[in-house]
């Protein structure tokens, strides 16, 4: 459960949540001499969906129940103590609504509950057998025992409801590197939001992420647990590498692989060890759809990603719903996504993918940062000021052997003012008392490029073209400083200039032969987000795949769940 009931942590230790007994035995002390609240035994899941009769006591006794159990000056159990300031607030002070004793809203509540795993979340870390003997245990004669039912159920609502929204875990805590703001629920607007749904499952729906990523991988988180449970989707057996028109007794294994998991649609096939067309482009869509070259050929690295399990699918697909869940709601309508993890930039308008652009990241020991941000103007003829790291790291040993190194693309500044090279003696400085400032001059040699575009943020991470464009050509692009480097940037600068006149690509390219720095104001800013997905809604409605290029989903998964058994 979230942290507005247990505390954000890295994970919910295994059977942390019966420690309701202790729920219980308070219950117990409240309720002297009734067997009500004594411990039920564990229910079946037939008996947790079992509908029950609404019989409980008056509204207007129960909640006088309510008040006298929250009024207490003891420390209740500690799912309730955590949302005990907005449980006295709703029926206390708001002398607010009975949402559970007395209605139907129970039973489907405890349904979501026992298959919160379809949720991406854990079945064990909530009580159902204990909410269900709450429930069933309810009296007309107790309103003391229906009072403990109402505000217990309530508080677990709020829980579940919150790690829905919000996530489980604090993303900071386990990747150092993440930066999105934690999304803020108004747990009283919460809870009272109840009383307008009659089925409190279809209200939990709504406060679910509703991006086109989440529903995307929800969807097909399901599909594969299905698949998972009927024994998978089968592997392919090593061998030479196959090649389209080839036979080779392993392609009746690849289609079969293919059929299980949605890829090809079964039929008859004359030959079935004959690599077939059809066969090719199935796979070649499975290609495309987990960041391999596409080029219909089954080589070591695509037979790797074919007999990938569903059970380790269904893990990555949980951990990216996560993910989802510290995104912001509202994205923007018209928004640029950075993902790292498939070195692609995405140009959204109205929900919609417009474009999809290749793009380099940060080095493994130079990762790029995830967090949202505003485009906000763009650079042509950009300079560029070598970062302090780089500068004393990478260059301050070339320059004490040579201090001449750089070349007349590089000034060397000192309070302002450029100073040659040779007059100074860089041996008599160090990485720890660098007093200087390197700056690249504009050009086609700029590591910048000839444009950046900029999102002014604490982490110096912005948008930037590049003379290394050979690195384009490759399907891993893992080789920046931590800014991402941007495929064919004077077009995309087109696209991100639309809204200010007169800034076509000709216009552009005019600008970069003057070799001048000209700074383009954007009248609108453009939200940017830069995330982490290996698992995601891709072009044309499918979920993509990638590889976990950081080690930050086994990370977050351990973080979740506990090391992962297969």
């Amino acid at each position: 459960m979230n942290g507005h009931l247990c505390g954000r942590r890295g994970h919910c230790s295994k059977g942390k949540f019966f420690m309701w007994s202790r729920v219980l035995k308070l219950a117990g002390a409240l309720c002297v001499g009734i067997a009500c609240l004594t411990g039920p035994a564990p229910l079946t899941v037939q008996q947790a969906h079992a509908a029950k009769g609404n019989a409980a006591p008056d509204a207007a006794t129960t909640r006088q129940a309510i008040v006298q159990i929250l009024n207490t000056k003891d420390r209740l159990p500690l799912p309730i103590q955590k949302v005990r300031e907005t449980l006295t607030a709703h029926y206390v002070e708001n002398n607010g609504e009975i949402f559970w004793v007395g209605t139907s809203r129970m039973t489907p509540f405890v349904q979501r509950l026992e298959f919160a795993d379809d949720d991406g979340l854990k079945r064990a870390d909530y009580p159902v057998d204990y909410l269900v003997g709450l429930r069933d245990q309810i009296d007309p004669s107790n309103p003391l025992a229906a009072a403990y039912a109402e505000i217990a159920y309530s508080a677990f609502f709020l829980g579940y409801a919150s790690d829905l929204a919000t996530g489980r875990v604090i993303l900071s805590k386990i990747d150092r590197d993440h930066f999105q703001k934690p999304r803020k629920l108004d747990l009283l607007a919460l809870l009272e939001g109840v009383g307008s749904a009659r089925n409190p499952s279809q209200y939990l729906s709504t406060v679910e992420p509703q991006n086109a990523h989440y529903r995307a991988l929800k969807s097909l988180l399901r599909k594969y647990r299905t698949i998972a449970g009927e024994g998978g989707w089968g592997t392919v057996d090593r061998g030479e590498v196959l090649k389209p028109g080839m036979v080779d007794p392993r392609v009746e294994q690849l289609r079969a692989r293919l059929e299980k998991s949605g890829d090809i649609t079964p039929r008859h096939v004359e030959d079935p060890m004959v690599y077939t067309p059809d066969l090719v482009l199935a796979f070649e869509q499975f290609q495309k759809r987990n960041g391999l070259d596409v080029d219909g050929v089954i080589g070591p690295g695509s037979l790797s990603m074919l007999n990938v399990t569903a059970e380790e699918r269904m893990r990555q697909i949980i951990i990216n719903m996560e993910r989802w869940r510290h995104m912001p709601r509202d994205m923007g309508d018209r928004h640029l996504m950075v993902n790292i993890a498939a070195f692609e930039l995405y140009t959204y308008e109205d929900g919609t993918l417009v474009e999809a652009r290749p793009v380099m990241v940060g080095k493994n020991r130079h990762q790029t940062p995830i967090f949202s941000d505003e485009l906000e103007y763009v650079d042509i003829n950009p300079t560029w000021t070598v970062p302090y790291s780089i500068a004393t790291k990478e260059m301050l040993p070339k320059l004490q052997a040579n201090p001449g190194y750089l070349g007349p693309n590089f000034e060397l500044l000192s309070g302002g003012q450029s100073i040659p090279f040779t007059s100074v003696n860089f041996n008599n400085y160090s990485r720890g008392d660098f007093p200087f400032t390197i700056r690249q001059k504009p050009g086609a040699k700029n590591a910048l490029g000839i444009i950046k575009f900029m999102l002014p943020n604490r982490h110096a991470i912005y948008l930037h073209d590049t003379p290394s464009k050979a690195l384009f050509g490759r399907t891993q692009r893992a080789f920046s400083h931590g800014c991402i480097r941007v495929y064919k940037p004077l077009e995309f600068g087109v696209s991100v200039l639309r809204n200010e006149p007169g800034w076509d690509l000709q216009r552009l390219q005019r600008v970069v032969e003057t070799r001048k720095t000209t700074r383009v104001r954007l009248k609108e800013k453009v939200p940017v987000h830069i995330v982490y997905a290996t698992a995601w809604r891709g072009e044309g409605g499918s979920v993509e795949f990638r590889k976990d290029i950081y080690s930050r989903d086994k990370k977050l998964y351990n973080a979740l769940f506990g090391r992962p058994s297969s």
